[in-house]
């Protein structure tokens, strides 16, 4: 099917000139006026328009202007036979106008202009197909990446209801320090992964502690770091959890790393998860107020914790307004989803 090309100009003299100049090439559709050339684009998918500038009731920068959310794919070429540079100029810029011709003009050159036109639809629409095939994929990668998130934290529950309690309050908490260090979206659902998931390591289905292929005692968080490496999607969940029990003067692990070398989502999940210890730990060990677990955080900041962090989670729990209380309730895993944080 050729390609529509929609000519508008008062003067009907010069609309049958341009629609003879195209007709064997074009599908051609004429108008004389704005609101006529509207009502065509209200039905119609035109490839490229043709308008005149100085016509009564509507000029063709105001036609286009209109025009340009109803068809965003159409090339929009102004004819004019007056001097408006400054109308044509800011159309130009802001991209209403893909070229303007001046009358009177060479029909060999209207010829050129309008086939490079065609050419540059196509490359719009093919460009707009790309975008949204780009789109859809990486929706439905976030969709298949929640799912397995949801898969594994469902898997967790089935093996000890404490840890999954645990990681749950410890991924909202995370969340709430990323958003308040104003980490980006991408980061704040791959850190409430990471806190929902770092404990997937520590136990397996039947309770038992976390093992090597040795069959000797090994940090959970390398062994949960493990698990999620052999999932393409969650490689920089992996990271942070693989690097959470890093401390800040090196004694840590699995690495050693120091101060910096240690991602800063690993920093949070360490900060969250050993504060969720204190106040709510999963073993015999007391309990601690709120007050008090910051307080023990305090004594291991610039030894093994980020005092920075240790300040801001305080600020979190203390503040009046705050709704971390609120934001620490156990999220089942049909209902986790880390998108909607920030909608």
């Amino acid at each position: 099917m050729s390609h529509k090309l929609l000519i508008v100009d008062d003067e009907r003299a010069n609309v049958r000139l341009i629609e003879r100049l195209f007709q064997d090439t074009y599908h051609c559709l004429t108008a004389t006026s704005g609101e006529e050339a509207l009502t065509i684009l209200n039905q119609l998918d035109v490839a490229v328009i043709i308008t005149d500038q100085r016509m009564p009731e509507m000029t063709g920068i105001e036609l286009l202007k209109r025009s340009a959310d109803r068809r965003p794919h159409m090339v929009r070429i102004l004819l004019t036979g007056y001097t408006d540079l400054e109308a044509l100029v800011e159309a130009v810029n802001c991209g209403l106008v893909y070229m303007y011709i001046q009358k009177p003009w060479s029909n060999e050159d209207l010829r050129l202009r309008v086939g490079r036109a065609i050419e540059h639809y196509e490359q719009n629409k093919a460009q707009h197909l790309l975008a949204a095939s780009n789109e859809r994929l990486e929706q439905r990668l976030k969709e298949m990446k929640l799912g397995v998130v949801k898969a594994l934290t469902a898997l967790l529950r089935q093996g000890n209801d404490k840890v999954f309690s645990h990681s749950s309050r410890v991924s909202q908490l995370a969340a709430s320090l990323g958003e308040a260090f104003g980490l980006g979206q991408e980061m704040i659902e791959n850190l409430t992964a990471a806190g929902l998931l770092h404990s997937i390591g520590r136990t397996d289905p039947l309770g038992q502690a976390a093992k090597t292929a040795s069959g000797t005692s090994t940090s959970y968080g390398e062994v949960g770091a493990a698990i999620l490496d052999c999932i393409p999607d969650l490689h920089d969940v992996a990271d942070i959890v693989r690097y959470h029990r890093e401390n800040l003067d090196g004694t840590g692990g699995p690495l050693g790393l120091i101060g910096e070398q240690i991602p800063f989502a690993s920093q949070l999940l360490r900060v969250a998860s050993d504060y969720e210890f204190l106040i709510n730990p999963i073993d015999e060990t007391p309990a601690l107020q709120r007050a008090e677990a910051i307080n023990e955080l305090r004594e291991q900041a610039s030894k093994e914790l980020n005092g920075r962090i240790i300040t801001t989670l305080s600020n979190l729990i203390t503040h009046p307004s705050s709704r971390i209380e609120d934001t620490l309730a156990v999220t089942s895993p049909s209902g986790f989803n880390p998108v909607a944080r920030n909608q």
